[in-house]
């Protein structure tokens, strides 16, 4: 990986003024996260949004797989915004929280939002250690500015009904956010486990929720484990596998 940036098979991310430079935890959620069964079923184009964009990685990798949809991207930092636009990322200097796009879309919300078929985010996620000096890299890590109850809460109101959540989440996080997740009408749909290695514990979670108004309606979960490397240190060929459209 060169400093400045990272090669991928049909895109270059610049992440030179990025705090959070191009990691395995970002391209494992742009290559796992998927978009509702039939998005296409309500007449409308498929509508993604990639919160805490960073570089515009996770973007970006949602425009390859996914050609016909419309993407947008926010993020808190300023420099990080204007990197995700000179990696071709339509992003904006904006939270989460604050996110309200008024649109004449007939794909709005009660309130004016626009609302999504798919969210995505690699948020921050250190909640109680201690605090990095550097402000963006702070920012980035560190749930100050998007804790997991409004990452849920508003990830719930900019949602079509079925739309999907997809995150990932250091491992010990999967009780918190399913519960939080529950208060606010999403199902657990999909998780996947991530180890480093087989003989150690799993280190992430890959999630995916769905909206859903039939909260008394129990739907299948999907659940994997993925485990990164094989017994020589190389990647697995389940990783390899995942990632087989992306990496050189």
């Amino acid at each position: 990986m060169a400093s400045e940036g990272f090669q991928f098979k049909q895109f270059y991310i610049r992440h030179d003024r990025c705090a959070m430079k191009v990691g395995t935890d970002g391209v494992l959620l742009g290559a796992w996260a998927i978009t509702p069964p039939n998005p296409s079923s309500q007449g409308r184009e498929i509508r993604i949004l990639d919160v805490g964009t960073g570089s515009g990685l996770i973007a970006r990798m949602m425009m390859q797989r996914f050609p016909e949809a419309e993407i947008e991207a926010i993020d808190v930092d300023e420099a990080a915004v204007e990197q995700a636009r000179e990696n071709g990322v339509n992003a904006y200097l904006s939270s989460l929280q604050e996110w309200h796009t008024h649109t004449s879309s007939s794909l709005i919300g009660r309130t004016g939002e626009r609302l999504y078929h798919l969210i995505v985010s690699n948020p921050p996620y250190f909640q109680n250690s201690l605090k990095n000096p550097d402000v963006g890299r702070k920012t980035a890590r560190h749930t100050d500015s998007l804790s997991y109850a409004d990452l849920i809460r508003h990830s719930a109101r900019l949602l079509v009904e079925e739309g999907q959540l997809a995150l990932i989440l250091p491992a010990e996080s999967e009780q918190e956010i399913t519960t939080l997740a529950t208060s606010e009408g999403l199902a657990l749909t999909r998780i996947t486990r991530v180890y480093s290695k087989e003989s150690k514990p799993a280190r992430r979670i890959l999630i995916q929720f769905e909206k859903s108004s039939m909260s008394n309606v129990q739907s299948p979960i999907e659940e994997n484990t993925l485990v990164l490397e094989d017994d020589q240190g190389g990647r697995s060929a389940a990783y390899r596998e995942l990632e087989k459209d992306f990496y050189l």
